[in-house]
């Protein structure tokens, strides 16, 4: 009975909480004020989901969700609210929305904790008096890690990062097919000579792009994108990628001088023993991809949805494509699968090293 008091009074605080920002935003808001106030609900968000009775997969959806939110709240900050200095109905509208925008991850909660029943960990008065020296380890280890995912989400979440991301995102879409024949038929000349190499190459790779880093918070992994080539020099690879502003968002060729984008990069190279009849379905089924179209799977990275076949991310891809020749060695739905499990998740050890390669 004490714990469900305090969950009603910190309901009722956060309706108030959430009024009152609104109230403000919408009378004095200013481009500043509104990205303040989103990023104080981003942590506030962040934090009261990591302090929810719940299974950890809901945690992690919410927290990702939250940060996909609050990169799109940027967004339309400096593309559509603070874009001109109309004082019309559109103006009006537009701050509303980026007022409701802000607010959405309470929305998000409540709808989620609702539906799901689950409870904040709030402890009452007589439970928080007998806090066990164990429990207050705990707590303590529980506020280090989220120090630290902070410190390092606010290094990912730069300005620079932010405004790269922002632009990117209009560029995407996970509903239609906008990438046709980015590979050229000199890049399949080149694959086809490969055939005759007993393996397929399986690069993961740590980038340092924007994108990547935002992945790297919730991962916690060192790689955070994964790659196929046809040839150990790497001159055939390709995976779905943003295009590097050249070619849209879907299935692309990669060149290894992209990857250089900070100081520690670095791509580990692994290889697959296949026959010639597989390494030859593969590059069928890309040349079929090619010509069909693709895009990029942003919402499934949050969502684990495809809206269409050739609409994917990297590790979707590169997954799928071993799935559909019979050489994948683990089983796994193709949208559950993350740029490292293709390392990881090698039981039976059908991968071996070939070499890191680093850019220091």
């Amino acid at each position: 009975m004490n714990r469900l008091t305090n969950w009603l009074h910190y309901s009722s605080l956060s309706v108030l909480f959430i009024l009152f920002i609104g109230v403000y935003l919408l009378v004095f808001g200013t481009y500043e004020l509104y990205a303040l106030a989103s990023l104080t609900v981003f942590c506030f968000a962040v934090v009261r989901a990591l302090n929810i009775y719940s299974r950890k997969r809901l945690k992690t959806g919410l927290i990702i969700t939250y940060v996909l939110l609050f990169v799109l709240e940027f967004t339309s900050f400096e593309l559509v609210i603070f874009s001109t200095d109309d004082q019309g109905l559109k103006y009006w509208l537009a701050r509303i929305s980026g007022i409701v925008l802000i607010l959405s991850p309470f929305i998000l909660e409540r709808i989620t904790t609702v539906t799901n029943h689950t409870v904040f960990a709030v402890p009452s008065v007589q439970e928080a008096g007998t806090l066990s020296y164990a429990r207050f380890n705990q707590t303590r280890e529980t506020a280090q890690s989220i120090h630290n995912a902070v410190s390092k989400l606010k290094g990912t979440l730069s300005s620079d990062n932010i405004r790269e991301l922002a632009n990117d995102l209009p560029r995407n879409n996970s509903f239609e097919y906008i990438n046709n024949g980015s590979l050229t038929e000199a890049y399949f000349a080149q694959a086809e000579k490969a055939l005759e190499d007993p393996y397929i190459y399986i690069v993961v790779s740590n980038t340092g792009s924007a994108a990547s880093e935002l992945i790297g918070v919730f991962t916690r992994k060192q790689f955070n994108h994964v790659s196929i080539s046809f040839d150990e020099q790497l001159d055939t690879i390709i995976s779905y990628n943003g295009g590097e502003k050249v070619y849209p968002p879907g299935l692309n060729a990669e060149m290894i001088e992209f990857f250089n984008k900070k100081e520690d990069a670095s791509i580990g190279v692994y290889r697959l023993s296949v026959t010639r009849e597989q390494k030859q379905a593969m590059l069928d089924i890309v040349r079929d991809i090619n010509s069909e179209g693709s895009a990029y799977n942003l919402i499934g990275l949050v969502f684990k949805y495809s809206h269409r076949p050739n609409i994917m991310f990297c590790s979707q891809f590169v997954y799928s494509l071993l799935k559909k020749t019979g050489v994948a060695y683990f089983e796994k739905r193709p949208e559950l699968v993350q740029p490292t499990d293709l390392v990881e998740l090698d039981y039976f050890r059908k991968l071996e090293f070939v070499r890191l390669l680093t850019f220091r």
